[in-house]
């Protein structure tokens, strides 16, 4: 995550704002393990240098993956690279409606070529084993339900009311949106990103225009980690669901504060506000 903190330092404003956003797309493949290649951290630097449109650079991966066909299945370096270029570009436009159908769309332009899934609702149940719950699941929605589900929750975080709100009220609520958001789990992969990708530009609808996407592209991990802490509980074992993390996380994010963000205190066997050591047998 070095590779643009030139620019970051030289203090040109465009470059400097084109090297956060592609330090923040880039941060995102973290989320699913993912590292982009060398090609495109070169090709990045050329957008950033002026030298070269995102559109070309999308045109330059897609020409070098077809030239360089990746064979192994698990390599999934390509994924990490095309959609870094499209967060990128999602990331630089002025434009956002705040609804189901731009969730949707989100996902179709991160994923279309990658997953054959791309931009659409998910029609089977999943579970995912997780590190920071011992090999457990967050119970996502039904298949049944998430179109519905979905266009609930955004009708009723668009009628909330923020007035009168302190700044600590506004992050609890978000926290708990974003949290709602992501626990539908409406596509069959690449949920993780597109919600972080919508949220972005939701802050900025909401006038955080000074959002310290540095936090996406060095805590990625511990964004999708909170969200998860947020959404599981198994009170026999005395493990609770808790904001407090994803809280944090959006207190560095939007307000600037410095709560330490490390995964390992996440893990259900080190979180110090449950009892799961002393009453796990």
């Amino acid at each position: 995550m070095d590779n643009f903190e030139e620019y970051l330092r030289q203090g040109e404003p465009d470059k400097a704002e084109k090297a956060k956003v592609w330090k923040t797309a880039i941060g995102l493949q973290q989320v699913d393990g993912l590292k982009p290649s060398d090609y495109l951290i070169a090709t990045a630097r050329k957008n950033i240098e002026g030298t070269i449109s995102i559109d070309e650079v999308k045109q330059l991966i897609d020409s070098y993956y077809k030239q360089h066909p990746v064979k192994d299945t698990e390599n999934r370096t390509e994924e990490a690279d095309k959609v870094s270029a499209r967060i990128t570009e999602i990331l630089s436009e002025q434009t956002f409606t705040f609804s189901p159908i731009e969730y949707l769309a989100i996902h179709r332009r991160l994923f279309k070529g990658v997953y054959n899934h791309a931009g659409k609702i998910r029609d089977y149940n999943i579970t995912k084993q997780e590190w920071v719950l011992n090999g457990e699941t967050v119970l996502y929605a039904s298949a049944e339900s998430l179109k519905a589900t979905l266009e609930y929750d955004l009708e009723q975080e668009k009628k909330f009311n923020y007035n009168g709100l302190s700044q600590q009220e506004i992050i609890e609520h978000l926290a708990r949106f974003i949290s709602y958001l992501w626990q539908i789990h409406i596509f069959g992969e690449g949920n993780t990103r597109t919600t972080a990708v919508f949220l972005i530009k939701y802050l900025r609808k909401l006038g955080f225009k000074e959002v310290n996407n540095d936090l996406f592209a060095e805590h990625s991990l511990y964004f999708r980690n909170s969200l998860v802490r947020a959404n599981f509980e198994d009170l026999t074992k005395g493990i609770y669901k808790t904001e407090k993390y994803l809280i944090s996380f959006l207190l560095n994010l939007l307000l600037g504060e410095n709560h330490l963000l490390k995964n390992k205190e996440m893990h259900i066997e080190n979180d110090k506000t449950g009892h799961w050591k002393t009453i796990v047998k």
